[in-house]
């Protein structure tokens, strides 16, 4: 199956009322629920669920195995590493419906998310921050942090280019210059 400008596997279930962007490929096994949008040149590896109503910004590469859930929104040019987990609601109980406490999250453009991390519900996570493989996100990560380990804790700063800075927050790989900001975390000079 595929749109006007957008490829899915045949293996792959896009359900109506789904908003796929021009030159994005969706792979085997993998479900679009209805009223969810993707944006333009994604990568939907294979067993990815996305939605409801989730979105996905352009540019973003999800890998296999993850579940992008309602509440979930992920701006432009997000890595999600494979089988990462994003948790929707905070207490969860079979024999409770809870659904309409979902807690929102956020993950701010260009951050990366590593493989087996967990993300749970009501975090943002800031632009181009690195949350290493993993690593269990229980609160807000700032914009270029480095996060790791359960529960996750910065362990330093990250350039836009995915490199770790040194203490003079220069990456040692592009040369980019980066100061503090007031939100608490960097950004580029």
């Amino acid at each position: 199956m595929s749109g006007k400008d957008w490829f899915a596997h045949e293996t792959a279930c896009i359900d109506e009322n789904v908003r796929i962007g021009a030159g994005s490929k969706i792979w085997h096994f993998s479900h679009v629920m209805s009223g969810s949008v993707i944006g333009e040149r994604c990568n939907i590896g294979q067993n990815v669920v996305i939605g409801p109503d989730a979105v996905v910004g352009d540019g973003c590469k999800i890998q296999n195995n993850v579940s992008v859930y309602k509440g979930v929104t992920l701006e432009d040019d997000v890595f999600c590493g494979p089988s990462m987990v994003f948790t929707n609601v905070f207490n969860p109980r079979a024999h409770i419906r809870r659904m309409d406490e979902a807690r929102p999250t956020l993950v701010r453009k260009g951050a990366s998310l590593g493989a087996n991390c967990t993300v749970v519900c009501g975090t943002t996570v800031g632009r181009y921050a690195f949350v290493g493989a993993g690593a269990v996100v229980t609160r807000d990560v700032p914009d270029h942090a480095l996060v790791y380990g359960n529960p996750a804790r910065q362990h330093g700063w990250v350039c836009q280019c995915g490199e770790k800075l040194g203490k003079d927050l220069v990456c040692p790989a592009c040369g980019r210059r980066h100061v503090l900001d007031s939100t608490g975390g960097i950004r580029p000079e």
